[in-house]
């Protein structure tokens, strides 16, 4: 038992079982409260955090160092100390000098657990339900809130990026800095600064809508940290539609969009990227994909949807996933794009220095290429795109720009792919021009000026369905809709819709 509660996870939070009597909170909900380490616990894990932070802090600076050992001339003993690091074996009887430094942390935390009846009684259900992974031990679980990693002690290690750094500066730029810029929400630091907020909305989900945190392994082997909320049973329509969320790329389902559409009154599925939250792994494209992927099947397969049942909502870099998903399952339901674009690069270059150009193009194309118009245009289903018209990150120049927004870049292609015959010179010309309205009273403008009539558009739509049996047309105003506000302001649930259907 010693041993189990030393290599054990860090427990967060104890939430009250449905079939306990004591008093519950407002509303008639469950109550929960935070776990209390002793003080041996709570010094030893608070030494292992500013430990792992250093260690972040020296990670993100190791481009820096090795362009500086390099230009010295001391390449020979960087190789050797990267050797040392990562291959203590290459080393008889030495250890590497992380693993010395944590080692004498792993006791004292066991020990306080293993004087803590909360932690000790946490543990034992562990155990259990690793056994006998019933409905009945699994729901026991579902009371603590726990790090879905098996040891207590995680050391960020990416060995193969040190491997040839030395030798490709696209794969230096993509495993270091780049990644961590493109997902700032994978970097530990601010992990642990929003703890938090991460804990208190994990504990709103479970507490106040009796969300379920499921732990899904995707093929690549990572684990996918997920938190459905079933609205099915309390009658209402949208509660028979899930959807499913994803995030942008520092959003955790904890306190992300997922509660655009909890607010909605839908059944809902939120998972965090590979590296976020309870999530392991790093989010590169594949992996990313794969997460989606077994998010599906589970909501499928375990939960009990049909594909013609699931939306897909994404906000900004979530427009990845979710265009990966209705191109790999063209059944389903629809896709709403939140502040998507069309593809990374435009927007990578923007921020990067023009002498680097080619080389954050082999980047992005070699390990970054999320290219979201070439997937979506693999699906025929509805689709609805969503741009803020105030929009600071998904511009090329400025959020007073509208029509550099990327967005509207997504829009095109997209029509272009489906209405070929249309999109001619002219019909290009004449979205861009209703793209660069900003507000209401612009686009009534553009409208009143080519004298479009809605009714006569949809019945002229419905004859020419009628008579091609066909799954669309629909008009541009129908594909994209404004919202006057910033990139990361939340999309209110008025805001939401379902794509519009001829």
């Amino acid at each position: 038992m010693l041993l189990r509660c030393i290599l054990g996870p860090h427990l967060q939070r104890i939430h009250r079982s449905p079939d306990q009597s004591r008093p519950e909170g407002r509303g008639g909900r469950r109550q929960g409260w935070t776990y209390q380490p002793r003080s041996l616990e709570k010094h030893t894990d608070s030494i292992i955090g500013w430990a792992s932070a250093l260690w972040s802090l020296s990670y993100y600076s190791s481009p820096l160092l090795i362009c500086y050992l390099y230009r010295k001339g001391r390449i020979l003993y960087l190789s050797l100390l990267l050797l040392y690091f990562f291959f203590p074996s290459s080393f008889p009887s030495s250890l590497p000098p992380s693993l010395s430094l944590f080692l004498p942390s792993f006791s004292p935390p066991g020990w306080g657990r293993w004087k803590n009846s909360e932690y000790l009684q946490f543990i034992s259900i562990l155990e259990e339900t690793k056994k006998n992974h019933t409905p009945a031990t699994k729901k026991n679980l579902r009371c603590y809130d726990f790090d879905f990693s098996l040891s207590s002690i995680l050391l960020p290690f990416e060995i193969d990026m040190f491997a040839a750094i030395l030798v490709q500066s696209s794969f230096l730029i993509a495993h270091s800095f780049g990644r961590r810029m493109l997902y700032p929400g994978s970097v530990g630091l601010l992990q642990k600064a929003m703890r938090p907020m991460l804990l208190q909305g994990q504990a709103r989900l479970i507490e106040e809508f009796d969300g379920q945190r499921n732990k899904l392994v995707a093929c690549d082997g990572n684990d996918i940290d997920t938190m459905f909320v079933d609205r099915r049973r309390d009658g209402g329509q949208n509660g028979q539609t899930l959807v499913i969320c994803c995030e942008g790329n520092a959003g955790f389902y904890e306190v992300g969009c997922m509660n655009t559409p909890l607010e909605g009154g839908y059944s809902v599925l939120g998972w965090n990227h590979p590296g976020f939250g309870g999530s392991t792994g790093v989010p590169f494209p594949q992996n990313e994909a794969n997460a989606m992927d077994v998010v599906i099947q589970f909501a499928i397969h375990k939960l009990g949807f049909q594909l013609t049942d699931i939306v897909v909502y994404a906000w900004s870099i979530g427009g990845f996933t979710a265009s990966w998903a209705v191109m790999s399952y063209p059944e389903i339901q629809s896709v709403v794009l939140d502040a998507s674009f069309d593809d990374l690069l435009p927007l990578a270059l923007k921020v990067m220095p023009d002498s680097w150009r080619p080389l954050v193009q082999h980047t992005v194309r070699q390990y970054m290429n999320l290219n979201n118009a070439e997937q979506l245009l693999k699906y025929q289903g509805p689709v609805l795109l969503i741009r803020r018209t105030r929009d600071e990150i998904i511009t090329t120049t400025g959020p007073e720009d509208v029509m550099s927004n990327r967005g509207n870049d997504l829009l095109l292609k997209l029509l272009q792919f489906r209405y070929p015959k249309i999109m001619t010179d002219e019909g290009v010309r004449v979205v861009r021009q209703w793209l660069g309205s900003s507000n209401p009273l612009e686009e009534a403008s553009v409208y009143s000026g080519y004298e479009v009539d809605d009714d006569w558009c949809v019945s002229v739509l419905q004859s020419y369905q009628a008579d091609r049996d066909v799954l669309f047309p629909w008009s541009a105003r129908k594909y994209m809709r404004n919202f006057e506000t910033t990139h990361c302001t939340p999309l209110p649930a008025s805001e939401f819709h379902s794509p519009w259907r001829l």
